[in-house]
């Protein structure tokens, strides 16, 4: 039997995304509306009517708004902020523990991570689940991201002719820090505190990496960087889309360089742990388009309808 799925937002970024993913499988049959239509409340609300998913691929004050013209009658999966910290609302991070993926398959309503909040909170909410780190720890993260998360808008800037002179550097921003992605990365890292975040924008295409430097003597008790690497490969043992690499030798971490677009194209999500027992930095490295949005809101898709989360994504 076919599942009947809608992507409100098609012609964006993600929902471009997704559409690629969804139009090969033979167990989907996609519902598209027409161009002219895209803004038609009357028109969604009856393609909506008819799907067995909805994709929410829209800004945010639209995607809450959608809800309401599909309320009750399909299934919604949110790949906006609106409702990622919303309790009603399964969060779509099934690797982070068993009750997260239980929410995920039984609920009417899921709403996917924020590309930054995925690499963050991969390694906060371990570190504090398993009380490596204590919940009102002073947390910093900075991290390198590709142009393409930041919309259809700053991907022309980048790819035009009349490119900016500092688009060719990497570029802070959110420097008030009031990052979007910032309620999420606390609550499901389980912090007491908002965590300082410094995004960086970077002249190539997408993938990222979120980097998360702890200074050990700031804790209440001593912990090593081989204590966090098997605490990540324990808590991630199982997981088919989170990889976390063994810990490298002093010698091979000098001579290493972790480049942040090395899965752009895939759906994967590795950890790394570099450093020693006094300054250790962990890294995640992700695609911001895949494991970052349309790829999770597809695993998140599989696990709803019941089948391997993976199908489509490897």
């Amino acid at each position: 039997m076919s599942i009947k799925v809608y992507v409100d937002g098609q012609a964006g970024t993600t929902g471009l995304k997704i559409v690629n993913r969804l139009e090969m499988r033979e167990d989907i049959t996609l519902l598209k509306i027409a161009d002219e239509d895209r803004h038609n409340d009357q028109k969604r609300a009856e393609i909506m009517s008819e799907a067995d998913f909805t994709f929410l691929c829209l800004p945010d004050d639209a995607a809450r708004e959608a809800v309401t013209l599909g309320e009750h009658k399909t299934r919604f999966i949110d790949a906006s902020t609106a409702h990622r910290t919303n309790p009603a609302w399964a969060y779509g991070f099934p690797e982070l523990a068993p009750e997260f993926r239980e929410k995920i398959m039984h609920s009417d309503q899921t709403a996917v991570p924020g590309c930054y909040a995925s690499g963050f909170i991969s390694v906060l909410y371990p570190l504090v689940k398993h009380k490596l780190i204590p919940a009102d720890f002073p947390v910093f993260a900075y991290a390198t991201s590709g142009y393409s998360g930041a919309g259809k808008k700053a991907i022309a800037q980048y790819e035009g002719d009349e490119k900016p002179e500092e688009f060719n550097s990497p570029r802070q921003y959110a420097l008030s820090q009031q990052h979007k992605h910032l309620p999420e990365m606390q609550l499901f890292s389980g912090l007491t505190y908002q965590p300082m975040f410094n995004p960086i924008i970077c002249d190539y295409y997408s993938g990222m990496v979120v980097s998360v430097p702890i200074q050990t003597r700031m804790l209440d008790r001593k912990i090593s960087i081989q204590q966090v690497n098997d605490m990540f490969q324990e808590h991630y043992e199982n997981a088919k889309l989170v990889r976390v690499n063994a810990l490298m030798p002093p010698e091979e971490q000098k001579a290493f360089f972790l480049a942040s677009n090395t899965l752009s194209g895939q759906n994967k999500l590795e950890i790394f742990t570099f450093g020693n027992d006094d300054q250790m930095l962990l890294c995640a490295r992700l695609d911001n388009l895949g494991k970052g949005a349309s790829g999770a809101a597809v695993q998140c898709l599989n696990i709803m309808i019941g089948i391997d989360e993976t199908t489509g994504l490897l």
